[in-house]
């Protein structure tokens, strides 16, 4: 059930997604502004209409909070491809960590644009991207699963771009 409250001319929508694994409540939140000329009447109802249809949304996997891409890739990995895809090919992209998370672990999913993962991809063919030789991945079927899992953690995360 989704909490409401009045703050300022604006209204703060809470809901309860349980409880993560050291046992701390978690909430999801959601600000809605009544639009100019509203009754009091009409505030009410919208805003309980709004506070349903944010907690389905949620229910149906929707997330308001900044998510890393790689918390993302982790997430996918635990949930998904570890019980849908071969042994063999779970850990290809595993093994992958190492070059994907320092380029773009630290962005958050929904502001990853094609001009930050066409840098990453670049930066694969300079000098010293290759981790056994020190030489470029020149050969673009050497680093083709490190942008097959980029790809796939962004589509699962619904990247807005």
């Amino acid at each position: 059930m989704a909490t409401i409250r009045k703050r300022g001319d604006s209204y703060q929508i809470r809901v309860s997604v349980g409880y993560d694994i050291k046992g701390n409540h978690k909430e999801q939140a959601m600000t809605w502004k009544p639009p100019e000329g509203m009754t009091d009447r009409q505030i009410q109802k919208e805003l309980n209409r709004q506070a349903v249809m944010f907690e389905d949304a949620y229910m149906r996997g929707f997330s308001t909070k900044a998510v890393k891409f790689e918390e993302l890739c982790e997430e996918w990995f635990e949930e998904y491809a570890k019980y849908n895809i071969r042994s063999t090919t779970y850990e290809r992209p595993k093994q992958l960590k190492r070059r994907i998370y320092p380029a773009i672990g630290h962005l958050r999913i929904d502001k990853i644009t094609p001009r930050q993962l066409q840098a990453f991809v670049n930066s694969l063919a300079k000098d010293g991207a290759n981790e056994v030789n020190g030489k470029s991945e020149n050969d673009k079927a050497q680093f083709k699963p490190d942008l097959r899992c980029i790809r796939i953690c962004c589509e699962n995360g619904h990247s807005s771009r």
